[in-house]
This record gives structure tokens, sequence and C-alpha cells, in this order.
């Protein structure tokens, strides 16, 4: 059985995000080192941001969601950089799979922050310091690319890259050319086979049903992968048992993820047979917090156990996002004692349960 994580740890972890929030609008409100977004936010609010944010209860009082579609899609991106790097160039990562003018996040360090982080809940029986990678997923203009190449950089190892645009796929889907959404499936596949067969790889990132694809033409395990990493579409309880039983066989360790260019690298709870197989994220807390939301009432949390909108606010020196509503639905999960803070379960795109959702392939 799960420890449970006692309420001193959950008031620490809510103590240590307040003063992280006082540091980060500190930060993005200051002439000095502030941007001309929050600026001139602040210059046009009914409050002070740097004297009534005290801690992450007064963003949510506050602060209304963050309009990621129109200040990312068509804000000037200088607008949004802090005047302290000022003078550094940056890196200009797109999101999300959809056509038409993309929201595009600048950023410098983050991936590299998030990433290594993330490294340290990596078993290195699984994915061995040293050993070469191989990512077949979106690169492009997508933070993942630069992401993936330095988790593996930062753990000693390089990585080969097989390219996927997911823009494509869905549109495929959505247009019902399913014989040729699976015709780009194998043209990529068929581009990792040499890969495996003639380079030593023993770690892989794709996507869920990438992974299902290349598992119809090659035994994971067998061509010498150790563990799997991976994330974009939603896997249900059901979809990781087979997954790991039938994919993996029951071999190669699955690492399954929640992320993306706002946020981060959320990371996911060890299964447990209580779990059942139903994966729970937790976000990399304090830089980014995830809450689940009553779609109706966007102040108020769902109870525990039950299925809600997926709120992000992101608490970075590169990036300053309150409330960003998610497209995606989630199970609003208890804290643990690795991570006292609450976790999102079970993940889909929101609305998925009245209305069918395209998503691709990422």
């Amino acid at each position: 059985m799960t420890t449970a994580v006692n309420d001193t740890a959950i008031q620490q972890a809510a103590a240590a995000l307040d003063e992280h929030v006082r540091q980060i609008i500190a930060w993005h409100f200051s002439p000095e080192t502030g941007c001309d977004h929050w600026l001139e936010f602040a210059a046009a609010a009914d409050f002070d941001p740097l004297t009534d944010v005290q801690g992450f209860d007064d963003l949510l009082r506050l602060f209304d969601h963050f309009d990621a579609d129109h200040v990312l899609r068509f804000e000037p991106q200088e607008k949004m950089a802090p005047k302290a790097f000022r003078g550094r160039p940056y890196n200009i990562f797109e999101t999300g799979g959809t056509t038409g003018m993309p929201k595009q996040r600048i950023g410098w360090d983050d991936y590299k922050t998030d990433y290594e982080a993330f490294s340290a809940t990596l078993d290195d029986a699984a994915f061995p310091p040293g050993d070469n990678w191989l990512m077949i997923g979106p690169t492009g203009p997508r933070r993942l690319r630069l992401a993936i190449e330095h988790l593996a950089n930062f753990r000693g190892s390089s990585c080969y890259f097989i390219d996927l645009d997911p823009r494509w796929v869905k549109k495929l889907i959505a247009d019902k050319q399913f014989a040729q959404a699976k015709a780009y499936m194998q043209h990529v596949i068929d581009q990792a086979l040499p890969i495996l067969k003639h380079r030593k790889v023993s770690a892989l990132f794709t996507t869920p049903r990438l992974l299902e694809s290349l598992a119809e033409r090659v035994s994971i395990p067998n061509a010498g992968i150790k563990g799997c990493f991976v994330g974009g579409t939603t896997m249900t309880p059901q979809y990781v048992r087979f997954l790991i039983e039938e994919v993996l066989e029951g071999q190669t360790k699955l690492v399954p993820t929640y992320g993306n260019t706002l946020m981060g690298l959320a990371a996911h709870k060890q299964l447990t047979p209580e779990d059942n197989y139903s994966i729970t994220y937790y976000a990399p807390q304090p830089r980014a917090v995830l809450r689940i939301v009553d779609p109706d009432a966007t102040q108020n949390t769902v109870d525990y156990d039950e299925f809600g909108r997926v709120e992000l606010t992101t608490l970075t020196k590169e990036f300053f996002m309150p409330r960003f509503l998610e497209r995606d639905e989630a199970i609003r999960r208890r804290p643990t004692v690795e991570r006292p803070w609450d976790g999102v379960g079970d993940v889909r795109p929101f609305g998925a349960s009245t209305q069918t959702i395209v998503e691709g392939v990422y």
C-alpha cells in the first residue's frame, strides 16, 4: 500500500510555492527585470502585483485566465522577453498540432532546467547513461526536439531523430483519410527500423501510437530498447496495460509523461497494483502548478477522484503564465510523499466524454 502524505509535508510544499510566487512576481513586474507585457498589465490593473500578490491563492484571486490564443499568437514576441534577458537570442517554440497561426513561446534555458530535473526520475537500468537514444516524433519548431536531445546529452548519451509532422497526420484523420494517415505512420516507422538495426540504441522516445506501430514490425526489447519514454496522446488504463504487457512484452520499462511547451514536464507516479494501470502525473512544482477545476466555475477545484478541466500556471523567470486553461481534462489525484501536491490522472482531451476528439498521433 502507498504511504499517505502527512499534512505537514503538504503545508511545507504550499509555503514553498508561495515563496516562489513572490519571487517570480517580483521578477516579472519589476521595471528592471520584467517584460513589457506584464509591466503594461500592471499599469492598467486595479491592483499592484508587487504588493498584493503574496502567495499562490492571490494569483487565483487577482488574475483571470491567461489568453494564450491572443498573446502567444499575435502579440510581438519581444513583449514577453524579460528585460533581464535582453541581448540574448531566444529560442522560438511552437505549441500544439493545429494549423493556422501557431502559439509561440520564447525561451532560453527553461527546457534544460526542466529536463535535467526530470532526468533524476529515470532509472539508470532502463535509461543507461552513455547509451544512445532514438526519438521518433515531432522535431521542427517544437521544444521537444531540443529537450529530448538535451536530456540524452545530460545523461552522457547521444540521440538519433526521426521526424514527424503532427499537423499533417491530424489533418488526414480529420478529413477521414485514414489510409493516408496509416501510410504516413508507416513511412515514419520505415525510417526508424534501419536505425535500430544498424545503430546501438537502448532508449526510445516516441508517442504511444507510434510505439504500437513500431512493435508491429519489430520486437522492442529484442531491438535492445531497455526504456521507453512516451507522451503526446491519451493513454487509458487499458491502453497502458496493453503497452506494458503486449507492446513492450513486459521487458522494456514504460515511462509515460505529460508535458508541453508551456509547462515543461510532469513526471508520473510509479505504478502500483492499486493503481490498476491508471497513470497519475505531478507537475514540476513550484515551477509549474496544475489544478483540476470545475469547467463551469474555474475558481474552484473539483473533488478528489473527479474529472475536471486542467488549469496550468507557469512560474519561471523566463515565462510567467497564470491560470491557462488547457485543452485537457483529468482526474484530480491526491498528493504523494514524493510530491506533496495535487496530481492529475487519466489525462484526455477536454470534452472527450461527450464528443469525438481528433488526436492524431501526438
